[in-house]
This record gives C-alpha cells, structure tokens and sequence, in this order.
C-alpha cells in the first residue's frame, strides 16, 4: 500500500462509491456558532442502557463494494511519522499545524472506524484531554458527530469527486476527507480553511503522497453547488431519497416506514439527528423528581414521576448522581421499568419479580428501588460477566440478586408475579445517542435477534406463574422486533395480551395496537416498544 491506499480487491472493481444512502440538515448551515473558523490553533450522552443493542455483525455501510460484501481493510503503519494511537494523532495533526478541535475530530472518527469505539464516550474524554470547552468543545463535538451521522452522504460526494473507489482509500484518507466534506458541505466554515486542514490532516496521518489526491478532491468539492450536488445524487424513489437526505441507510428508513405513515417518515428519521436531552431518574425512596430538579436547576420531565430533564453539562458532577440517588436512564425507559411493577396481576404479588435481560442495570436498579418500597425481591439475568458486574454496581445495595446465566434457561426456580424482558435489540431507537451506530448496524442481523427475541419470551413464559406478567420490551421500532414477537407468543405461548397505554399517562400517539410505541420525534424518548403480556391461569 502507499499513496494513501489501500490495495484493490482481486475483482479490481474500480467503483467511485457505493449507492449513497445518508445526507441531513440544509447545506453549509452549522448548528454551532463558533464553526466559522481558519485553520490555526485556538486551543483551549450517554442515555439509556442500550450497550448491548449495538450489534457489529457484518462491515458498516460505509466501507462496503457496490455489491454489498465487505472490502479487505488494510490499515497498515508503514511511516514513522504515523499516528499509533490516542494522542498521538491530536500531537501529529498539531506538528503540521491543524487545530486541537478538527485533531480530536480525526482522532475520533479514526478510532471509531479503526477500534469500533463509540463516539459519544470516547469524545468527551478526549475534549477533556485537550482541554477544549465552550465553542471550541461545541465546534468540535457538532463536527464530529455531524461527520458521522452524515457518512453515507458524505461518501458519496466524495466518490462523485473520486477517480479511485473509496475502498481502495487508506481510513486515514477517507475519514480525513469526511471531515473537510462535512465542513463544506454543512458548516460556515471557509473552503480554505476545510481544504488545507483536510490536507494536514492526510499529512499528520503519515500520507504525504496523497496530499495531491484529497486537495484535488477537497477543492473540485469547492466549486460544486452543494444543493445542486445533494440533488443530482439523490436516489429516485421516495423513501430512498428521505433516507439519504436524513442519514440513513435505505433498510432503516424502509423499517420506520412500516411503523410510520409515509408523511411522518421525514420526521422519524430527522429525531435521530438531533441532539438528545439527558433525562435523569430520581430514585424512588431516595430523593423525588421534584428534589433533584431544584437541586440540580433542571425540569422535571413530562411522563415519569421519576424522571428530570438536563440540557446541558455532565451529569457526573451532579452530587445526587454522585451520591446513588439519581442516576442517567431515558425516560421511555423509566416508563417501561414501572410498567412492570404496575401491571395488575391475577391473585396476590408474592413479591418474586424478575429482570431477565438485566445489563447494563438501569430498569434492574429502577425495579429494585420500587422492590425496596413494596418489599418484594429482583432477580436480575445477565449471560455476561462484565455485564453482570455493571448491573452489580449499578444496583448498590438494593433488593437484587445478580445472576450469570444465558436468559433462555437460567436454572432459576419458576414462581415469579412479574419479570421484564428488555430483550437484545437492534437498538434501531437509539441512534440519536450514537451518531455512527446506524452505518454499523445490518439488517442480516435482525433475523437473528428475532430469533433469540422469542426464545427469552418462551424462556420467561415458563418462568412465570399463572395470572402472572410478563413485560416485553426494545430499543427498536422495527415490527420485526416489536408486534411481530409479540403476535407469535400470542399464539404459540399460553399468554393473553393486556393494555399497556393503560400503565402510562396521556403521551398523545403510542400506536394503535395495545402495546406502547415511543418516538423521539413525539416524545422526546428514544423509539422505544413494550407490551404487557398475562400468563393464563
């Protein structure tokens, strides 16, 4: 490999780039303010508990051929100068004189792409190593997750300008000229100052010969009108061009679609493009909603009795947080943890309640806190060990048993009045907390998930006592996991449905079946599904 390539597949297929399939916000209009800035130095979420949604099996979006099959990446350090590792890249990209925010933006997008970290927790560490706050925090945090959010767009203007296939490019190249596309594209940053920049940064990486190659790209993209260039490579068909003009892959925007009305749709696939609000839980017995938000100058929030919503800074340095009595967790999450605990039963609660998908411990800990108040007892099912010891830590001391064990037979004693399964999920109604999730993730991999889906619904069927309930839930509006699962156990399992709009308040459209659809674009939650299942007695 040299130049800032990488070697061609035995086809020698020569592409320019695969069928676009993302794209957001109006051209060169930035959401932060500080954007429009040169190149010179002027230095100085998480939410939910979703960690296990985010499925890897099969190449991102982003590096595919145009037949769909993974390229070979070869990611070589074949120059002394390179960049090996955290650090480094920000230290290379000052040498040539890059600025500390577009340095952390690259080193960002490369160890996403290169180590599958997840941006929206390794950013924040590296703005706090950098020392970056304020606009120059913002302008980097926008650049970065804007970057990644609109990679498939951005890939193809870049092979529109290309004369070599984007998977014959070094990472290193192709996620340099991401950056300084971005920047053209959707910021009012000067061309001069995204065209040289994207250079340096090639040059930081250790590519010098492909200098000639990205300034060659970076300033035929200069000269394009960008409404004009979004329009001409935007795809025919409706959906098709509602996916690449709000990021995302066709599959996705297809699978809202079946959940959606077709003039929702934009909307649907906007929410995951805008910056989430952080909501905290108040944990019952320990502090309400009503304390933490005077204590933390927040808003309490719409729909939990639990729940604040925090719109800016980090909630660690909060004291409730600090102290265990509060605690990050998506609302739509809160709901559906109380869900379980107020579902009427048949017969008297015996206060056996079961977590049965419990890492990384959110609704585990929610559940436990309501446990500790009504006396009963959590057991909570991680198959994980590291997973499991987060719910440990995340659960303290309160009233829940941590369990090892594959949820589909966990060797526990069947009997329990209520058990959760927060099934694991594409994490489709999540993508607004991980900018880069939705060119990771792969339809081919909810045919799977659906399989072991049903087999923890059967598995916490068995485990239930007669009148008891069973809470089923997902990060994930895809019918393939949410009414689909739901409408075989009904008529497979010896379950009746019960009405879930009954155990939340008035949140306006939940879908018009008995189970519960949520909708960041409606309610400020994550997209997330739950029903209410009884055991016939």
């Amino acid at each position: 490999m040299s130049g800032g390539f990488r070697s061609r597949s035995k086809s020698g297929d020569s592409s320019k780039a695969r069928t676009p399939q993302g794209g957001k916000h109006s051209p060169r209009e930035n959401q932060a303010d500080s954007a429009n800035r040169g190149g010179s130095s002027r230095g100085g979420n998480r939410g939910g508990n979703h960690g296990r949604s985010d499925s890897r099996a099969g190449s991102r979006a982003s590096s595919r051929h145009s037949d769909g099959a993974a390229p070979r990446r070869q990611y070589e350090r074949h120059d002394r100068n390179r960049a090996q590792g955290p650090g480094d890249i920000v230290r290379n990209a000052q040498k040539v004189g890059v600025d500390v925010p577009r340095a952390v933006v690259y080193e960002t997008l490369l160890r996403v792409h290169s180590d599958d970290a997840f941006a929206n927790l390794i950013l924040p560490k590296s703005l706090r190593a950098n020392q970056l706050e304020g606009r120059d925090a913002a302008f980097a945090t926008e650049l970065a997750y804007g970057t990644l959010r609109a990679e498939g767009v951005l890939d193809a203007i870049i092979g529109e300008h290309s004369s070599r296939g984007l998977d014959t490019l070094a990472i290193e190249v192709l996620d340099a000229l991401r950056v300084g596309t971005y920047q053209l594209m959707y910021t009012r940053v000067e061309p001069h100052a995204a065209v040289d920049t994207t250079v340096r940064l090639v040059q930081a990486a250790g590519h010098e010969k492909a200098k000639g190659f990205v300034n060659g790209i970076m300033r035929s993209i200069t000269r394009a009108n960008p409404e004009t260039l979004l329009d001409k490579l935007t795809p025919a068909g409706e959906i098709e061009a509602l996916a690449f003009r709000h990021a995302h892959p066709v599959w996705i925007a297809r699978s809202f679609a079946q959940v959606v009305c077709q003039e929702e749709l934009a909307d649907a696939l906007e929410g995951d493009s805008q910056r989430p609000v952080v909501h905290l839980v108040a944990r019952p017995g320990e502090i309400t909603a009503e304390e933490l938000a005077l204590m933390t100058g927040s808003d309490e929030g719409k729909y939990s009795p639990y729940a604040v919503y925090m719109d800016s800074g980090d909630p660690g340095d909060l004291e409730p947080v600090q102290q265990g009595l509060a605690a990050v967790q998506d609302e739509g999450s809160q709901l559906i943890a109380r869900a379980v605990v107020e579902a009427p039963l048949e017969g008297e609660d015996q206060g056996r309640w079961l977590d049965l998908c419990a890492g990384p411990g959110g609704k585990a800990a929610l559940m436990g806190s309501l446990a500790r108040m009504d006396g009963a007892v959590v057991d909570a099912v991680e198959v994980s060990e590291h997973r499991a010891q987060l719910v440990k830590k995340t659960v303290g001391d309160l009233p829940v048993d941590v369990h090892v064990a594959d949820g589909r037979n966990p060797g526990l004693e069947p009997g329990y009045d209520r058990i959760l399964v927060d099934a694991p999920c594409s994490g489709l109604g999540a993508l607004r907390r991980r900018p880069e999730a939705r060119w990771r993730k792969s339809e081919s991999d909810i045919a799977e998930l659906s399989t072991l889906q049903f087999e923890l619904l059967k598995s916490a069927v068995s485990l239930l006592r007669p009148g008891g309930v069973i809470v089923y839930s997902t990060c994930s509006p895809d019918l393939r996991e949410t009414r689909n699962i739901v409408d075989r156990a009904l008529a497979e399992l010896d379950v009746v449905e019960d009405n879930a709009h009954d155990l939340i308040p008035d949140m306006g459209d939940v879908g018009e079946h008995k189970s519960v659809q949520m909708w960041p674009h409606r309610h400020g939650t994550d997209a997330m599904f739950f029903a209410v299942l009884r055991k016939n007695p």
